[in-house]
C-alpha cells in the first residue's frame, strides 16, 4: 500500500463504524466512509464536537451540519496550497491520499531531465496539476465540470503556478489532440467510476478504461515519461490496473508498471484506511 503520511495540515484522527474523523487545517470534520466497516472504540474527544458533520439523506445525497465552519479555507502540503470547502456530496475538493502520487509525479518530472508536457484528465480541482506544474511540467488540465476547472485555477494561483485549463469532455479532447498532432510526455487521469458524456455516452470504468488507455497511448510522445491512473471503483484490483498499463504502454515504450492501494494512516488506531488504487506506468 502507498500511504500518504507526510501531511501537516491534514490528519485522519480516527475511523470507525462507517465514519472518519479528520483535521483539515484548524477544522475538524466527520463524514461517512464505506470502507470503514470495523468498529474500534471512539476514544478521541474530538468526536464529541467536530466543526461539521456530514449526514446522508434517506432520499439520496446529504448535507453538512456546521457550528463554526467557514465557507472555505486553505491548507498546505509542502510548497502547495489548496482551497478546501465542504460540498453537498461529502467531498472537500482535495483527496489527501493522492499526496503520495503528487510526490511520485514530481520526482519523475525532475528525473526526466527535459521539459515534460503533462496532460491531466478528469482533473477535478487541480491538486495534481499544481503539483506537476510546481515540479516544472507544462500542464494541460481538462475536466468537463466548469466549476471544478474554476476551482483548479484558484488552486494553481495559490500555488504560484500556471497551466492551460480547459472545460471539455476528456475522451473527445484526446481524440481531437490526436487529429491535431499534439503530443504529451506524461498523463495523469482520475476517471469516474460512472458517468455520461455530453451526447449521452455512457462511461463505466470497468468497460471503458482499456479502450481509453489505448486512445491515450496515441497522444503520448516518443519520449513518454509516465502514465498514472487512479481508480476508486472498489471492484477493480490494483493488479488489474498494473496489467492494463503494462499491456497498453510497455509494447511500444518498454518501462515498468506498478499498482497499489492508496492509504491514509489512522492516528488513533494505527490502522491504514484504504482509499482506492493507483496504477503507474513509468519509462524509467
Amino acid at each position: 500500500m502507498w500511504v500518504s503520511e507526510n501531511w501537516v495540515d491534514y490528519e485522519l484522527l480516527d475511523a470507525t463504524d462507517g465514519m472518519r474523523l479528520e483535521r483539515w487545517g484548524r477544522y475538524t470534520l466527520a463524514r461517512p466512509d464505506p470502507q470503514v466497516i470495523w468498529k474500534t472504540p471512539r476514544t478521541s474527544e474530538m468526536w464529541q464536537n467536530p466543526d461539521a458533520i456530514y449526514s446522508r439523506s434517506a432520499s439520496g445525497g446529504g448535507s453538512w451540519s456546521s457550528h463554526s465552519l467557514p465557507p472555505q479555507w486553505k491548507i498546505s502540503y509542502g510548497e502547495l496550497t489548496f482551497s478546501v470547502k465542504p460540498m453537498n456530496f461529502k467531498h472537500t475538493g482535495i483527496f489527501p491520499e493522492q499526496a503520495v502520487n503528487w510526490d511520485s509525479a514530481a520526482g519523475l518530472i525532475a528525473r526526466h531531465g527535459r521539459e515534460v508536457r503533462l496532460l491531466n484528465l478528469f482533473a477535478y480541482t487541480g491538486a495534481a496539476t499544481a503539483a506537476a506544474a510546481k515540479a516544472g511540467a507544462v500542464v494541460t488540465h481538462v475536466d468537463a465540470a466548469k466549476g471544478m476547472v474554476a476551482w483548479a485555477k484558484d488552486n494553481a494561483a495559490l500555488c504560484g503556478v500556471e497551466a492551460r485549463f480547459l472545460v471539455d469532455d476528456c475522451v473527445k479532447f484526446v481524440q481531437r489532440e490526436i487529429r491535431r498532432g499534439n503530443r504529451y510526455d506524461a498523463i495523469i487521469m482520475d476517471p469516474p467510476s460512472y458517468g455520461r458524456g455530453p451526447g449521452g455516452e455512457t462511461w463505466k470504468l470497468e468497460d471503458s478504461l482499456y479502450d481509453f488507455l489505448v486512445l491515450c497511448s496515441q497522444v503520448l510522445s516518443d519520449d513518454a515519461a509516465f502514465v498514472f491512473v487512479n481508480a476508486y471503483t472498489t471492484g477493480l484490483a490494483p493488479s488489474t490496473l498494473k496489467y492494463l498499463l503494462q499491456t497498453v504502454f510497455a509494447p511500444r515504450w518498454g518501462g515498468r508498471s506498478e499498482a497499489e492501494e492508496l492509504g491514509l494512516p489512522v492516528a488513533r488506531s494505527g490502522l491504514i484506511l484504504p482509499c482506492g488504487a493507483t496504477g503507474r506506468w513509468m519509462h524509467y
